[in-house]
This record gives structure tokens, sequence and C-alpha cells, in this order.
């Protein structure tokens, strides 16, 4: 047998070697050829003597005449064919563990990489020290012995003293190895105290340690192989002194828990001694690495007469006082009957600092637990020391996990006071409200009295009230100290108490002078009456040695609260006596921090400051709803405007004003009309508890002093309780008139789903003073900013706020100089576009300096939890920690208006009145037409009465005014024929409202829309006839005074002119598949030899042709191409298919057929096979799809799902949607250089296709009124292009629509103004865009995995495989079994499965069955797990291969039986599938 050599198997040599390793491995590479070759002739001999042996028995056969060439022959095949075969698979072998070595070399080559960097390499804050590991490994020996030596003398004498179980232990071997602790990186620190040196090391150590320990009592052997350690290692290096080694002592420890593992040898025999047999591996680890964690410390004094003890337990940085208040939303896991009956949890938490552990009460069957616990704990290192929390459910056998979170106590410090909610990770639910304060270490004793004071007010359920003082007590030494009984030098250790806290030092071995230097910290409650405890025993707590009591009181008058003496023992020898350093702190809490944090109040408050987390609203907030007032006409006003005297009866000119509270309302003055038409909308912010009016007055607008044309009053509150008033009101103080208003009170509601019909009632609304229904009601509470920035005086600014929410505006009060300013303000503003506005905040000195701003989109409230949010926000353009706190609320105006009776077409009439007579004569109008001359005359229908929310709804266009004379001659006209009022002759029917245009043509040639309300009073008819533009005359039929128009200045159309066939084409999808049975025409020697056809497809739809490719020799080709055609749904139109052989001259024929659109539409989706008309044999297979256009945007992924899953070879791709364009006409467009007034025309592009537009005649204002459609195959990403050139050739302006846009909007559908880019900022064109879903059948039928299937090239299948999906916390993927595989060895197959997770091909994603071996029905049970999160799962796709195993290495291509790709995205993962699938054979590209 070969062998691959691996490389050098010396790990540890010089970096020289392993620079040469590439070189090496490569020589090693050119070497193995020609040992192969050398050991393949070794084999030939020696397979060529056995030979010669075997033949032995053979000659002698023959020697005795027998015939032996039967023998040789079968031993010659058998001598090769095993050659043969031990060749194979050595060359096999030989591959392999090539391969092998080479992935080897690579991964030890990157790891390398990334491990042996160049020293001088190094990153943010940690730095690499590879000279420092050379160091380590040239010391390692000796630091090795000190270890031991620390085992021996230290460790060992403190295990045998922990427990009598343990007094034989006993270190029989300790060998730390020949594999050095590496260094990582190393931080070193700059903010620090002065006369020390801080260093943060990251070690790492895999080291092949040995260390055997007995325990003769119990016969028991034990010891430790191999440990792993990794973590961050603090280094302190003090005190710095003046000389060598300038470095007084190292003290080292671990902040946190390192990653600790050992490789345990006899454990089990270890954890049957008694004391440690209720112990576990974890529970020793547990052990093992506390001790490294602060606050043990592990010092090493470099020169003598150190006081090491305050060295190894220095002062603490100070203290944190913990209240644990409560917890909220715990998860329940007290459940019943295995889930069926909900319960409770009995919570409790765990609270640790380092080695400092409290656990709460528990409270029994709560989720919501409300402690009231405080604690205490000193910190020893910040930043680094982490509090951590964890949370459980009390039960009699094993406590449930709740949940955990951590805090660093270095953002403790910081904030001085950090009162917040923390969400409880590794659980689905569950937060806990801590409240934490750090307590700074006051030298002195000033304050004492206001701690203690303070202290009183500090409410906790737990039995130790806080505390005022820490003191430290650093037991140094004693001596002559007395013998013990028996005469025998003692094992003195000392017991310190203070109150009921006790702690023992160390112990000191058969000494009476035993030097201990242990420190020890106690919590004091009241420093003048507790004492300090000393007791000195030996070892067996029995003998007292000595005792001492000091009063902590008496370290009140000491220098700086320190007490550093000797103080002599009592019952004790007359000579012995004990050295201690004692050391008082009064713990102090910052006095600003308590004014800000308001110690009883707010639970919920900022983490990053002395701040609360939420807003404090008033009970007000956010409780205002809106009115919306609709001044619509009126009619019968008093005529004011008389001349000479009275004796020329004239007109007036009313306006209105409309009072609410303090606001007021002025409508626009219609000119010499006593029956005016406003149609103007107000908008009004109330509280539902107002008590004001809505006051009405109508006014004469004159030179001097406007006349007074009535009044009314409305009570507001029973416009809440009715919530829609649509009426006529009398005008009082007045001989006659009415008002026709529209009164609506909107509630609030914060349901999302309800804005989709407060935005349809923006687009089927407009109003002649351009108000805009609003959509939302926007409120915002500002209340308080953090850490603003300084003015550039030095100075605290006067803070003061700017809202900005579109065109209004509102300013804060100025506060006082703070950096933390209160305003506690709330605004609210009426929202439009909740999708598109923005609020934008200015901050500010006194409206003077700026000090930053805040942008906040209100879409983002659209997906906050009932569309809330209240938080901190940062502030752009000030200091990083500059925030501002407020509350934002976003609540829909819920109408009451029916949104469906925007679109009735038919004018209704009034409760009140009787049913008249329809005239069927029709004539003109003129085109200033009056609605209230409309509404006299049209007052009784046949119509049934609709609703008051249909009447306000239903919108009909009207031209402008008509002169009052007509209206009165018109009215008598009516009155005199039936008596009642009906409609005129003058008017059309009203049934043919429907087919008329939206908006009528002004005298200025441009289109007003006027939208009127459809009760029967407003009724309008539609002129029969536009009046003929013209731009100096006016229409013969209008009056001259008359033809002004009343409403606006700008009198285009706000919506293009109605068209009824507009958006009401469809498209016809083709899928031509195949064909079978055609006829052979490509026959040879006349006909005498029999060919085949090269066949392909011409299908004529109009005048539009499509051509398939054509399919070589075959007389039953699969094309499987689809084409796609935009129609108008004509049903007499013929759709003809014919089919021909590709011949070089001509081609031939091989039949036809035709089929009418009609029969395609009525069916919308056919899948057949059609027979070939005018031919002996032959059909052809299509599916035939008629595609009605919807208006659901849900339906648009179904869609785009079969965009993926289906493909042609004639690469087309199914349309998504279909997109139809109205260009009605332009406005304002530049002029060309020339100074000429355009020949305007349009280019619209949408990708590959386009269309263009008539060049219209000169004009700035062209109108166009073409419609366009195109095919959308991704709405999503699409775009839309409108060019607009002059005769195409100077570039005029442009306008590019993402279709995405239309996907938000109500029924797909865009109808407004856009502006140009490139072009006059007036520049607009006008345009009806609508974009509607094609609603596939297929789409539907492929989403369910069915679909047309071709009969002449079915997909190979190799068999099935059973597989079962699911996530639950992880994809778990189940393979079961495969069933009729087939394959074509002629071999038994061994199988196996393999798996993997597209796009990414990496060994995580990866995975592989076991071997079935000669099985075509293998059953493998295996479940694989992957570790991700579902929304990751959904993206990927599983690629499932069922392989040969047995298949020969050169014949690797071959061993795919096959294979399956499913979609994850297309799967239900929760609920979890087991199926079926097919196997496919693979693919090859």
């Amino acid at each position: 047998m070969s062998h691959v050599d691996s490389g050098p198997k010396n790990d540890s040599g010089s970096d020289s070697e392993k620079k040469n390793e590439p070189a090496q491995d490569s020589s090693s590479e050119e070497m193995d050829v020609p040992k192969i070759k050398l050991f393949d002739a070794k084999a030939i001999l020696w397979t060529f003597g056995k030979c010669l042996t075997a033949l032995l028995p053979v000659y002698l056969a023959g020697y005795y005449r027998v015939s032996t060439s039967l023998l040789v022959f079968g031993m010659m095949v058998y001598a090769g064919w095993k050659h043969t075969r031990e060749a194979k698979e050595t060359r096999l072998r030989s591959a392999i563990q090539l391969l092998n070595d080479e992935q080897e070399y690579t991964s030890s080559k990157s790891f390398r990489s990334k491990r042996d960097l160049p020293s001088w390499v190094n990153f943010p804050d940690v730095e690499k020290v590879e000279w420092l590991n050379k160091v380590i490994q040239q010391a390692w020996p000796f630091i090795g012995q000190y270890l031991e030596k620390l085992l021996t003398e230290t460790i060992a004498p403190s295990i045998r003293g922990s427990s009598t179980h343990l007094q034989t232990l006993s270190f029989t071997k300790i060998d730390f190895g020949g594999k050095p602790m590496k260094v990582v990186g190393v931080k070193a620190h700059t903010e620090n105290d002065e006369g020390q040196i801080l260093l943060d090391v990251y070690i790492s150590y895999v080291g092949d340690v040995e260390i055997n320990v007995e325990v003769k009592r119990y016969f028991c052997k034990a010891g430790v192989k191999g440990i792993q350690l990794h973590g961050m290692m603090r280094v302190i290096l003090e005190p710095l002194i003046g000389d060598v080694p300038i470095v007084g002592a190292v003290t080292m420890f671990f902040i946190q828990r390192p990653k600790l593992t050992i490789n345990w040898t006899g454990l089990t025999n270890l954890l049957d001694i008694p004391g440690l047999n209720v112990m576990s591996d974890s529970m020793i680890m547990d052990a093992i690495a506390s001790f490294l964690v602060l606050p043990n410390r592990l010092t090493v004094p470099l020169v003598a007469d150190l006081h090491v003890a305050q060295l190894r337990s220095p002062l603490p940085r100070g203290v944190v006082r913990i209240h644990l208040v409560e917890a909220d939303g715990l998860a329940s896991k007290d459940n019943y009957v295995k889930g069926v009956i909900a319960g409770m949890s009995d919570p409790y938490a765990l609270l640790r600092v380092g080695p400092q552990t409290f656990k709460s009460k528990h409270l029994d069957n709560t989720l919501n637990p409300k402690w009231g616990e405080m604690y205490e704990v000193i910190v020893h290192e910040v930043p680094g020391q982490e509090l951590e929390v964890e949370v459980f459910d009390k039960d009699p056998d094993h406590d449930d996990f709740l949940g955990r979170t951590k805090l660093d106590l270095g953002i403790v410090k910081k904030s001085k006071i950090v009162d917040e909610w923390f969400t409880l990770k590794d659980t689905l639910t569950g937060r806990v409200h801590l409240r934490l304060e750090w307590l700074t270490l006051e030298a002195n004793a000033e304050r004492l009295e206001e701690v203690l004071k303070r202290n009183e007010s500090v409410v906790s359920k737990t039995a130790k009230p806080p505390s005022a003082a820490i003191i430290a007590v650093y037991l140094d030494k004693a001596e002559a100290l007395p013998m013990k009984k028996g005469n025998k030098d003692p094992n003195p250790i000392a017991q310190i108490s203070v109150q009921d806290v006790t702690r023992d030092s160390r112990i000191c071995w058969n000494t009476v002078n035993p030097q201990w230097e242990d420190a020890f910290t106690f919590f004091i409650r009241d420093p003048s009456k507790q004492d300090i405890s000393v007791q000195v025993k030996d070892n067996d707590r029995v003998q007292v040695l000595g005792s001492l009591s000091i009063p902590v009181s008496q370290l009140l008058s000491c220098p700086d609260l320190t007490l550093d003496q000797w103080f002599n023992l009592e019952n004790s020898g007359s000579d012995s006596r004990i050295h201690i350093n004692t050391v008082l702190r009064v713990l102090w809490m910052d006095e600003a921090a308590v004014t800000s944090s308001l110690l009883s109040s707010d639970p919920l408050s900022k983490s990053s400051a002395s701040r609360p987390q939420k807003t404090a609203p008033h009970s007000s907030f956010a409780t205002e709803g809106v009115l919306r007032v609709h001044l619509v006409e009126a009619q019968n006003l008093v005529a004011k405007d008389n001349m000479m005297g009275g004796m020329v009866k004239g007109k007036s000119d009313p306006y209105v004003k409309i009072q609410i509270g303090g606001e007021t309302f002025k409508s626009q003055v219609i000119k010499e009309n006593l029956n005016p038409t406003w149609n103007e909308m107000y908008e009004l912010v109330l509280t539902s508890s107002s008590t004001s009016d809505v006051l009405v007055e109508v006014f004469d607008k004159d030179m001097d002093k406007d006349d007074f044309l009535g009044r009314l009053n409305i009570s507001l509150q029973e416009i809440i309780q009715s919530q829609l008033t649509d009426k006529w009101f009398s005008l009082s103080d007045v001989k006659h008139g009415r008002v026709h208003m529209i009164l609506e009170w909107l509630p609030t509601v914060t349901q999302p789903d309800r804005l989709q019909k407060a935005l349809q009632l923006q687009s089927e609304h407009s109003y002649l003073n351009k108000s805009v229904p609003s959509a939302a009601l926007f409120y915002i509470l500002l209340e308080r900013a953090c850490d603003l920035p300084l003015k550039k005086s030095g100075k605290e600014p006067k803070a003061a706020a700017e809202l900005v929410f579109g065109d209004i505006s509102y300013k804060t009060k100025v506060c006082d100089r703070s950096t933390s300013p209160q305003w506690s303000e709330a605004f609210h503003f009426l929202v439009h576009k909740p999708r598109e506005e923005i609020l934008i905040i200015k901050l500010s000195s006194a409206f003077e300096q700026p000090l930053g701003s805040v942008v906040l989109p209100i879409r983002e409230l659209l997906s906050k939890p009932d569309l809330l949010m209240d938080q901190w926000l940062s502030l752009d353009g000030a200091g990083p920690e500059s925030e501002i706190l407020l509350r934002a609320q976003l609540k829909i105006l819920d109408s009451r208006m029916d949104v469906s009776a925007l679109h009735c077409k038919k004018p209704v009439v009034e409760e009140d009145l009787s049913v008249g007579k329809q005239h069927e004569e029709k004539a003109p109008v003129t085109a200033e037409h009056s609605q209230a001359a409309v509404s006299k005359e049209s007052e009784k229908k046949t119509l049934p009465t609709k609703g008051i929310s249909e009447l306000a709804a239903c919108t009909v266009p009207v031209p402008v005014s008509m002169p009052e004379e007509h209206q009165k001659q018109t009215a008598a006209h009516v009155i005199d024929d039936h008596h009642t009022p009906s409609a005129p002759k003058t008017q059309l029917d009203t049934e043919d409202l429907s087919k008329l245009p939206d908006s009528t043509t002004n005298v200025g040639g441009y289109m007003e829309p006027v939208k009127t309300f459809g009760s029967a009073h407003e009724e309008q008819q539609h002129v029969d006839k536009p009046v003929e533009q013209s731009h100096k005359k006016v229409s013969p039929s209008v009056p001259a005074e008359e033809s002004k128009v009343s409403s606006s200045t700008d009198v285009r159309p706000q919506k293009t002119s109605f068209d009824p066939s507009f958006g009401t084409k469809g498209v016809l999808r083709i899928h031509l598949l195949e064909a079978q049975d055609l006829v052979a025409k490509d026959n040879m020697m006349g006909g005498m030899v029999k060919g085949k056809s090269d066949p392909y497809v011409k299908i004529h739809i109009g005048d539009t042709t499509f051509k398939s490719h054509v399919i070589k020799e075959n007389l039953n080709p699969t094309w499987n191409e689809m084409y796609e055609m935009i129609l108008s749904p004509d049903h007499n139109l013929e759709v003809k298919f014919e089919v021909y052989d590709k011949d070089v001259d001509s081609d031939d024929f091989l039949g036809r057929f035709k089929l009418k659109l009609g029969a395609i539409i009525r069916t919308q989706y056919n899948d057949e096979w059609f027979t070939l008309n005018d031919i002996k044999h032959g059909r052809v297979h299509l599916v035939l799809e008629w595609l009605p256009t919807a208006t659901q945007r849900d339906k648009l992924e179904q869609v785009m799902q079969m965009q993926s899953t289906r493909s042609y070879h004639n690469k087309s791709v199914p349309s998504a949607a279909l997109l139809s364009i109205l260009l009605d006409r332009a406005h304002d467009l530049p002029l060309k250089k020339s100074g000429k007034e355009p020949k305007a025309a349009a280019e619209l592009v949408l990708g590959g296709t386009s269309y263009k537009t008539k060049v219209c005649d000169r004009s700035t204002s062209p109108h166009w009124n073409e419609a366009f459609d195109f095919l959308v195959h991704d709405p999503k990403k699409d775009i839309l292009i409108i060019k607009f050139s002059s005769a195409w050739d100077q570039p005029i302006g442009s306008l590019v629509l993402p279709i995405r846009e239309l996907l938000s909007k109500p029924d797909l559908l865009m109808d407004q103004w856009l502006d140009l880019d490139g072009a006059l900022p007036q520049s607009q064109i006008l345009l009806r865009a609508q974009l509607k879903i094609l609603d596939s059948k297929m789409a539907a039928l492929v989403a369910m995995g069915s679909g047309p299937v071709l009969s002449n090239k079915l997909t190979a299948t190799t068999g099935q495989i059973k597989i079962s999906l699911s996530f639950q916390k992880q994809l778990t993927v189940i393979i079961h079994a495969c069933r009729g595989l087939v394959t074509s060895s002629k071999d038994s197959v061994d199988t196996y499965v393999s798996l993997i997770l597209l796009p990414d091909k990496s060994k995580a994603t990866k995975r592989k069955t076991s071997v079935k071996k000669k099985n075509l029905n293998p059953e493998f049970n295996e479940r694989f797990e992957f570790d991700m999160s579902a929304e990751d799962a959904q993206r990927r796709e599983l690629s499932i291969c069922v392989k040969n195993a047995s298949s020969s290495f050169m014949n690797r291509d071959k061993d795919v039986i096959g294979q399956v790709q499913i979609d994850l995205g297309h799967i239900d993962l929760v609920s979890g599938v087991t199926e079926w699938f097919d196997l496919k054979e693979e693919q090859t590209n």
C-alpha cells in the first residue's frame, strides 16, 4: 500500500520551517508520481512470481501428460483481473488521500494566515502582540514550575480545609505540558488612575496539561488531561515606583467568567466521594471558573514591603443599589392537562454580579409580579462587570426558565440612575423593570447624616435596609499568638463579623505569627451603631486564640476615615496583637441625579440618563375630532344690488362666512347670482365636548359695506350626535333664502385598514376652493429634550421648538436656560397623504441659534401598533447624545360617507317630493349652467330615494352658472305643464348621464369640473354637445355677462375626460406546446425512402403574426412557446393557426385550423388538442387563455409566482399586469429655442415597447386624448417613460412613472396632473394610468402544482423520495425513504441522499445520509437540522440528490440517480409537510 505523507509532524517548528511548508508540500506532491509507478512495477513482478508458483502444479500435471491449457488460460485471466482491480483500488485510495491532504493543507494555511499575522498588523483598541507569545513560549517551563508550586502550596491546602472528606487529597502528578498559552490581543487603557497601568489581555489556552489527584481516604484517583481556557483577563501593573523594576506588583483576574473546558479522567470516581456526589461536571466547572473571577485576584508582588492585601482587594469602584421593581408579560409555564388548560407562573428572579448572587421571593400565580425588592452589590471594575438577571418559574421539581437580561454596570456609573424596562431574552415574551443607582464612595463623613435621612425614605420588601457606608477591613498579620492544646503551633484563621455577616480568612498553617494579607468588605447601615468583631481561632473553629472589637464610629474621627494600627488581642497572650487596616467610605448618590430622577415616580425611563422613557400625556391628548363643512349652494337669496332706488331689479354678489369657535372661513364671491354654487369644503379640529355653535352668515359683496343676506345657527353637539347632516337650512333675519350644506363630524380610529377608504374619498371629491379632504389627524406631544448643545457663547440655550408640517407650523414656548428643557405641549395637524408627508421639528435657542432637528415621516406610524410612537429620538445637527422625547399618534378620519355611492351616475330626489313625469324631448343647454336652476327643474324623478351618504357622495360634473332669467323661464314652463317641478325639455334625459364625459368645454378652451352632490334639488344634466373652443368669442347661446368663470382662474380639468372604451382591453395568451402525428414531407427518392418534417407554426391574429422556431426532423415536435397580445374583446375576431414544414425552397403545408376569439373569451382557459384541417392527419396541443383583468393587488403574487416556475423555449415571460395610459393634455409647455410654440408630441416607452402620439398644432397646451396599453412583467420594477418633444426634434420635457406607485393607489388608478422634468416649473401633463392584474387561471393551477403537461417530452422520473419539512426554531428536514429508483447501472446500487440549501454551497448548508447497500427502495429515516431564521429559510431552495455510492471514482459524473429541487418559499414550514416528491434526471447544461 502507498502512503502519502501529510506533512511535518512537529507542530512547534520554527517560523522558517513554517514558511517552507508550501515548498515541502509541492515537492512531496511531485515525488508521489514516480513512487506510484515504481510501486506498480514491483506489483507486476510479484504477481508474475505468484503466477509461476501457481503454475507449478500445472507443470506437474503436464509432466504426467494431463492437458493444462485450459487451466493456464483460466489462471492468466484471474491474475490479470486481480491485478487490474488492485491497481484501480490503489489509485482510488491515493487520489482520495491526496485530496484530503490538499484540503487539510488549504484549511491549515487559511488558519495560519489569520492566526500568524505579522506583528505590525493591529486592530482598533486591541493590538496583536506576537512578540509576547514568543516570550511566553520560552518562559512556559518556568511558568509551569510556578503554577505547580501554587497548586501544592496554596490550592491544595484550601481544598483540604474546605471539607472533612478531602483532608487526604494530594496532587500526585503536575505537568503543564509543552503547549504555552497564546495571547490573542492586548488592549491598553488610557483613562485609568495615575500610578497604574491597566491592560485587557485576551488569552487562548489549549494545553496538554496532565494533573493527577488522589484522595487516599476513599482510594479515589482522578485527574485532568487537557485544559482549554478562553477569555479576557485584566492585568493591573501597580504601584508604579521610581526604581527597578518600575512596577511594584502584577494583579490578574477575570472580570467575566472565562470559557473553561476540562478533559477529566476518573471524574466518575471523584464524584462518588461524599460531599461531591451532589455535584456535576458543570458545577465543578462553574466553581473553578468563578475562582478566577472578581473579586478573586491573583497578585504577584515584585518588590518587598508592599501592602499585598490592598493590592489583592483594593477599594471598590462604587456600589450599585438594585431595585427589582416588577415584571410584566411573563410566559405561562404552569399549564394543565398537557397544555389544554393555560395556567400562570410562580416567578422569582436571580440577580448576579460576578460571584454576588441574590434571589428574590417567588410570587404565586401571576405573570406580572411586583417584587419591590432592593439589593446592594459592590462593583470592583467598570466597565466590564455586568448585572445578569434571570427569571424562573418556581416548581416542586425543576424550575422553568422565563428569560434573562444583562446590563453593563459601566452604563450605571455614567448615568448615575438607570430606571428602565428590560426585555427578557431567550424567551418569547416578558420584561423586567429595574432601577439601578450608582453610589460613589466618599472619604469624609460630612454627608453621612443626609445619607441616613435619605435612606429612611427608601422602601423595600427585603429584610435588609439600605446601607449608608461600606467598610474595608485589611487583615494583615498577627504576632505572639498562644499555642494550642498540647503545646503545638496553631493553624490560625481569623473570623471578622459586622452585625450578622461573618467572613473567614485563609488558614496559616503551624505558626504563631500568621500573615494572612486578606481583605474583606462589609455594608454598614449606621456607622455610629455598629462594631467590627474579630476572632482568631484554630482551624478547627473551636479554640479561640484571641478576640477584638472595634467600634465603626471610631473611624468617623480619623483622617480620611482610615484606621491603620496594631490592636492588642483580648482573651489571648499578653503580647498577642493583630495588625488591621480599616477604611470607611460613605455611600453617596449625586444630588443632581436624585433631583431629576423622581425616585418614587415614573417606572418607565431611559437608560442613558435620569429621564422618563415614555411621555406622560394629559388625559385630553388625542381626543379631538374633525368637523368637515361642505358649503354646496344657496337658493332664492335676497337681491341687494338694485338700481335707481329699487326701480330696476338687480341681483347680489353673495359670499358666506362660517364661524366656529375662534375660526372664521370665508367663501369666494359669486358675481350677480341669487342661486350661487360654491362647492367649497372646510375642516376644523375640535373636541367633542365643545359647546360652540356653527354660525353661518351670508353677505352681498359691495364696494363700501357688504349687505346682510341672512344667517343661521347650527348646534355643534347636534352635528356630533348625528355625525352626518345633509340638508337645506333656511336663512333667518331675512325674507327668504336657504343654504345647502353637508356637515360631517369625523371621529378618529387607529385601524390602518380604514385609511384606504379615506384616500378613496380624496380621489372622488374636488372642490372649487382647492381643498382636499383630510385622511387622518396627526397628534404630537413634545415633552422634553436631553443633552442639547450649548450656545456658541458657552451658555446653556433657551430652548424652543418649531413644528413644520406642510404649510402649517407651530412654535413652542421658550424655556429657561437648560440643556434638558421641558415643554409638555401638544399639537395636531390634518394629514392628507400619510405615506408622503413628513413632520419637521426644528430646535433653536430662542428661535435664533439652531440646536438640531428631527424629521419624522408619517408613514413610519402606519407600521406601529395603534399607529402610536412614544420614544426618544436622536437630533440631527446636534451632539451624539442629544435626543428629544415625543409622542406621535396618527388617527384615521372615519367618514360615514358611503364610498360605493361615489360612483353612482343617476341623480336622486328628496324624500318629500312626489314623482313626476319625465320629458323625452332633449335639447342642448348653454355652457354656463346653474346647479340651482337644474335642481329646481328636476326635483321629481321615478328613481328610488337613496340615503344621505349616497346623496352626499354622488358627483356629477357640471359647467358654470346659467343666467337667472333662463332659470325662471324654465321653471315657469315646468309649472305650467305639470303643476309640479319636473325635468324641462331643455334638459337631457337623466338616464343618458352615464354616457356623457366627465367635463365640459369652457369658453376658454379648458375643461372645468364642478362636482355637486346628488340630492334632487342639485341634480345636474350634461350638455348634449360641447361648446366650440374659442379664445376670442363666446358661444352665441351664452350671454356675455355670464361667460365669466366664477370658480377659479385656473379652469383646467382636474381629471381626464371620460372614455368608456378606456381600460376595457384584455390579453390573449397562447401556449404553443406540441404537435403529434404530423405528415412527413421530407421524403427521398421519390417517396421510396420515408422521411420526416421540420415543422413550425404560424399564428395570425388580425394583422399580427407570430412564428415559432423550427423543430428539425420530428413528426411529434415540442415547441413549448408562449405568445401574448392585447386585444379588444371582439368576439368575431379569428385566430388562425397554420403548420408548415421548413424547406430550402418552398415550405410545405402541414395543416391549419382557426378559432373565434369569442369562444376563447367564454371559456377563458382551454387546454386542448386541435385537429389539423386540410391535411390527412396531425394535431396540435394548445393552451389558450383570455386573461381578464382585476384591480385586486393580492392576485399579483400568484401571477409573479408563475413567472418563476414556468419557462418557455422562445424566452418569453408571462406578463403580470396590463397598463392602460390615457394621455389627455399638457399645460404650459416651454417654447422652442426659436421662441415659437412647440408642435408637441409624446413618446411612451415601457421596457422594449414604445408608442408615439400624434403631433399637435403649435400650442403650449396641446391636446392628444390618446390611449395606449402596455404589458407589464414586473410592476414593482418596470418604469414608464414619457418623452415630450416638438415634432420629434427638440426635447421639451419628460416624465418617469414607476409602475409600483400605482400599487398603492385605490383601484390601482392614477388620474391627475403630473409635473414634467426638464421643462418649466409649471409645466404639467394630465394623464390617466390604470394598472390591472392579469387574472390567470394557469397561475392558479401552477400554484397548486398542476398545469399543462407535455405528452411528447415528459420529464423522465427516476423514482420518488419521501421528505418531511418543518420549522420550529430551526429548519428540520427528514429523509424518510425512496421508492422505485431507476438507474442505468447494471450492478447493484448503494444509495445515499445528499442535501444542500441553495444558493450558498457551504459546509454549513450541506448534509448527507448514510449509505444503504444494494437497495432500490431504501429507507433512511434520518433527521437534519439547519440553524437559521424562518425568514432566511423562506428564501432558500432545497436541492436533494439521490446518488449511487458504488459508482467508480473515474465515473463520478454518472453517480446521480435523480434529484428534486424544492422552493421553501412555497412550503408552509410552520404547519409542516410530508409527501413524496418525484425524482428527475440530472440536468446538464
